[in-house]
């Protein structure tokens, strides 16, 4: 058994290892073979960075110079809403004129973000950026911002993480700001280390036991574009994963699990 860790593109649910609470992949448990996780952090990262460009180019900072972020995270103790969260913080970092107003938990749920988001705008009349943890949170948010007679994506700017149909006909329409999906793969990347495995080609020597992967990609309308195009019937059927296996490519030393590459 080789655990893949991804959210769902449209339910939002998590699926995660609590590292805290378990042993290492081959001690206590021995068909536990391994572990693969997108590297959540990049999402987080890639989606504020976008927010926080997108805010400069509007001219949305508030009376104080700045711009105002507000967050909405899923939890607080999963290993993907933390990570996401880390990275959205590094792109604050980085940037230097942003100021976190004030972060809320809505669980996923695209209800709780709206009702959470309602009360938020009106505490915080200059904030213009709203950094969601999937895009479910999102549209909750742009909802409370709708009701307040707002334009998303051109009085407010909003980001989310996933590659729901909606999500990305929302980048395509301006009305999403920064979107970063691509982590749902992991299963069938999953499956491409377990046929190595099978065929004797252990991961653990050149690899390790725990991967965590670049699988994350900010979609911009092109890319979203074309993610529609390939696979907008969730049809992944014309991809050779044969290409990544080490079994079939004998001269391949490390995976590489890349999202952006089943786009080319």
């Amino acid at each position: 058994m080789l655990d893949a860790e991804f959210q769902q593109p449209v339910s939002g649910i998590v699926e995660t290892v609590d590292r805290a609470q378990t042993s290492r992949p081959r001690e206590r448990y021995r068909h536990w073979l391994g572990s693969l996780e997108p590297r959540a952090d990049d999402a987080g990262y890639q989606t504020a960075r976008g927010l926080i460009e997108a805010g400069r180019r509007a001219g949305l900072k508030a009376a104080d110079g700045r711009l105002h972020l507000l967050v909405i995270s899923g939890d607080r103790s999963t290993t993907s809403s933390i990570q996401r969260g880390e990275g959205m913080r590094r792109a604050v970092s980085e940037a230097g004129d942003v100021s976190i107003v004030q972060e809320v938990f809505a669980a996923w749920k695209r209800e709780k973000a709206e009702e959470q988001a309602e009360w938020l705008f009106a505490r915080h009349p200059q904030a213009r950026l709203v950094w969601a943890g999937n895009d479910l949170m999102a549209f909750g948010a742009m909802q409370a911002w709708e009701k307040r007679g707002g334009k998303p994506g051109r009085d407010a700017l909003f980001s989310g993480i996933n590659t729901s149909h909606e999500a990305l006909e929302g980048v395509r329409s301006g009305r999403l700001t920064a979107l970063s999906g691509g982590h749902f793969i992991a299963g069938a990347w999953a499956l491409v280390m377990l046929y190595d495995y099978h065929h004797g080609r252990d991961f653990a020597a050149d690899e390790g036991l725990e991967l965590e992967q670049p699988m994350f990609v900010a979609f911009d309308s092109r890319l979203a574009e074309r993610f529609e195009r390939r696979f907008g019937e969730l049809d992944f059927s014309g991809i050779d994963f044969a290409r990544y296996s080490k079994v079939k490519n004998p001269r391949l030393k490390r995976y590489d699990f890349r999202f952006r590459q089943l786009l080319d």
